[in-house]
């Protein structure tokens, strides 16, 4: 006769009846070899199951984290898209990367998928399914702080030429000012500005080489797509292209302004060296009631349909020189801002890549499906 599995801390829901009548044995071997961390709460947020995979995860024993807010456990930047994932029953097709807090006190990368899950009885449960991923992310770190000295070594060129104007003209009015010639005042004016200039154009590189971090506010769109087009023109222009842009309003949108930048860089970058005989490149901005959508019109090639889909894959790119990476990481930075990215072929020529994003920090976790 098979025994009926016993699960105290969870008997007395109904969600676990069906499992509980799987032999004993056979749940314990699952619920201790499990690479994988199951963990349920109920509509108050206390958790009423973790599986003893929980130990080599985190450190915790099950017992000392049943009954617990599981949001006390999750860093607060990742509480609110983990309750908006899982309390929906739309079904998401990347697992989400969060940090959770372990037992020594360290926040542990996770992968997690979160469903939110009816009973027969109508009970409404949250589960987690969650999955250490502390290497892969460290890889993703490396291979972004790679690409990111990649497009900055890339840019010296650019960027040694555009400080080097203002520094001949500097030079000049210091040399103007030593043989004692009038309208100093107007002299010291211009060069305060070529100066800003300078200070402008090394702030915007050192944003290049910042770790990604999550600072996330009301940015005024205008203002970075100006920051990006100072940046890049004079590279664009040694490669026979020319950055055009305009907005349909003021705009703002809810995001970490140094990311988001990273992203148009990328973006921008990719269309002057896709561009071999040169061109425009066009950046459009244009908004519905709930997004922002900026788009990046080239007059290069264009991308093939048939590799589109591979363009966000790890490696995959059809520049001689590149990474691979550029995509890859657009598309992850895009991700934590509840944002995507599309490509898109024009009709006579190139290609344009379109980033879409909530214009306010996104409650709606079908915003994008």
């Amino acid at each position: 006769m098979k025994k009926r599995a016993k699960l105290s801390n969870v008997e007395n829901h109904e969600f676990f009846k069906d499992l509980a009548e799987l032999p004993i044995e056979i749940l314990r071997w699952m619920d201790t070899n499990s690479t994988n961390t199951l963990m349920i709460w109920d509509n108050s947020n206390k958790i009423i199951y973790v599986s003893n995979s929980i130990t080599s995860l985190l450190g915790y024993q099950t017992d000392e984290l049943l009954g617990v807010n599981w949001e006390e456990k999750v860093s607060k930047e990742d509480v609110a898209i983990l309750k908006r994932r899982a309390s929906t029953d739309v079904t998401f097709s990347q697992p989400l990367a969060i940090s959770i807090l372990d037992k020594n006190g360290k926040y542990i990368w996770c992968e997690c998928d979160a469903k939110r899950i009816i009973s027969k009885n109508g009970q409404a449960y949250n589960a987690a399914i969650l999955r250490d991923i502390s290497d892969k992310k460290e890889t993703e770190e490396m291979m972004i702080r790679s690409e990111k000295m990649s497009i900055a070594g890339q840019l010296a060129a650019g960027i040694a030429h555009e400080i080097r104007n203002p520094l001949t003209s500097i030079k000049g009015f210091l040399q103007l000012l030593q043989a004692g010639i009038s309208h100093k005042d107007e002299y010291y004016k211009i060069m305060i500005d070529e100066i800003e200039k300078m200070e402008s154009i090394s702030s915007e590189l050192l944003y290049i080489s910042k770790p990604l971090t999550e600072n996330k506010k009301m940015e005024d769109v205008q203002q970075m797509i100006e920051d990006v087009s100072v940046l890049l023109k004079t590279q664009a222009s040694l490669n026979g292209c020319q950055i055009t842009w305009s907005i349909d309003g003021p705009h703002k949108v809810y995001s970490d302004r140094s990311q988001i930048k990273q992203v148009l860089i990328n973006l921008v970058k990719n269309a002057y060296e896709a561009m071999t005989d040169g061109g425009d490149i066009e950046i459009n901005v244009t908004s519905t009631d709930n997004t922002i959508v900026i788009r990046v019109i080239d007059q290069g090639p264009g991308v093939p349909e048939e590799i589109i889909h591979k363009l966000d894959e790890p490696f995959f790119t059809t520049k001689q020189n590149g990474t691979g990476l550029g995509l890859m990481i657009a598309n992850q930075i895009l991700e934590r801002h509840d944002g995507k990215l599309e490509i898109f072929a024009n009709e006579t020529k190139g290609s344009t890549f379109q980033m879409t994003l909530p214009k306010q920090k996104n409650n709606n976790p079908k915003a994008f499906i």
